[in-house]
């Protein structure tokens, strides 16, 4: 059975914490290593992960020290990784069997990983639905990154997180390990993950233009050609996904409640 590493950065957000690592728990797939990298909390995120760490019974990982952002947070959860597939983890899946879902699929089709659809949620309202599909970095398509899962191969043959993209540094590796089909990914088209709205790429006019130089920056710096065409194309599509929800009438908690059950 392969083994998941499930990386998980946090800094001061004690409440969504509990809630990723309750969710965490709830996966029924066997084999996963949890790696927490804590930015040296001031709150009681240290003894959550204590108390979580006794509950996952000897297959947790974590740190607790300063960092300089989400991008250096998750380059020190790789490299303390030991699993066959690597995955970013900060928000709640979507089910239990979600990480049951991504080995069977990369498994079955012999892919270097996988993507699949994900919810932007602020308590049980849904602020966006980002359902992309399949396509290429050239025509404004991206994964969504909380939901990509990749092999310890990917890593270890293109480098980790580029901390020069303080804003898109998620974007910039998609772009280098993406651009020219270097690297293939099976979608599965379904929700696979609630992700927290906020953060740096959701929390404001100034962070958003910030995320849009830097991923203007990523495509340059891959030698992806006319990236300000791609990037208003990305613009576009981001656009669409907000119309769409209002097409979206289930209510998140409920739909939890329900798949637990």
């Amino acid at each position: 059975m392969l083994k998941v590493s499930v990386i998980t950065v946090t800094y001061n957000e004690v409440e969504n914490l509990t809630k990723t690592l309750k969710a965490l728990l709830k996966q029924d797939y066997k084999n996963i290593e949890s790696i927490i990298v804590d930015g040296g909390s001031t709150d009681n995120s240290v003894e959550v992960i204590k108390e979580f760490e006794k509950k996952f019974k000897g297959t947790v990982k974590w740190i607790s020290e300063k960092d300089h952002g989400m991008f250096e947070a998750a380059n020190k959860g790789i490299k303390m990784a030991t699993g066959d597939i690597i995955g970013g983890y900060w928000d709640v899946y979507a089910s239990s069997d979600v990480i049951t879902k991504i080995v069977t699929t990369i498994e079955r089709d012999g892919t270097d990983g996988v993507h699949g659809d994900l919810l932007y949620v602020e308590g049980s309202k849904i602020k966006r639905y980002w359902k992309m599909g399949e396509g290429k970095i050239q025509n404004g398509w991206m994964p969504g990154y909380p939901t990509l899962y990749l092999k310890r191969e990917v890593y270890e043959k293109y480098g980790l997180y580029n901390e020069k993209f303080k804003y898109s540094w998620d974007y910039e590796f998609m772009v280098r390990i993406l651009n020219k089909g270097k690297v293939k990914l099976s979608y599965i088209p379904e929700v696979l993950i609630y992700m927290f709205y906020g953060g740096s790429s959701t929390s404001g006019f100034r962070a958003y233009k910030n995320s849009i130089l830097d991923s203007i920056k990523s495509l340059k710096e891959n030698q992806v050609k006319f990236p300000r065409i791609i990037t208003f194309k990305r613009f576009i599509r981001t656009a669409f996904q907000f119309i769409n929800n209002r097409n979206i009438s289930i209510d998140v908690k409920e739909k939890k409640e329900k798949k637990r059950g």
